[in-house]
């Protein structure tokens, strides 16, 4: 059970998930490590948007998490270069009320991510449910 499912709230449902994009494994610092590092991070790396929450934790020993609830979240920036967007990767930032601007690098399908909290958050405010098909769960 990862970080996600073990953090769960009472009926609360995961309706997308991204991943670290495969472009981890191509950094100076995967050569030096071979590919130890990366596989690391992206095993431990989870991402996960549900009907309530955008959830994301990163790291093994020193972890990095974030749990955001949906009506608190201002919006979700993408960044992406010239070859992210070929590749399909980029960077996020949450962005919260009250300060909140959290930075994850190499997300595979950043847009999808970034659509997720947005359908999850409508639905939130229109009182209604999201089914995870309805924000095209990921990975």
């Amino acid at each position: 059970m990862g970080y996600v499912e073990s953090n769960l709230m009472k009926d609360e449902q995961v309706v997308y998930r991204a991943k670290l994009h495969w472009v981890i494994f191509i950094s100076v610092r995967s050569f030096l490590t071979l590919f130890v590092l990366p596989l690391i991070d992206g095993w431990t790396s989870e991402f996960a948007v549900t009907d309530r929450r955008v959830i994301i934790k990163v790291g093994l020993i020193a972890r990095r998490t974030v749990e955001l609830n949906l009506a608190k979240v201002e919006s979700v920036i993408v960044d992406q270069g010239v070859i992210g967007r070929i590749l399909g990767y980029g960077t996020i930032f949450v962005v919260g009320t009250g300060g909140t601007r959290e930075r994850f690098e190499a997300i595979a399908d950043p847009l999808g991510f970034r659509q997720a909290v947005t359908t999850a958050t409508e639905a939130l405010q229109a009182g209604g449910s999201i089914s995870q098909g309805a924000a095209t769960a990921h990975r």
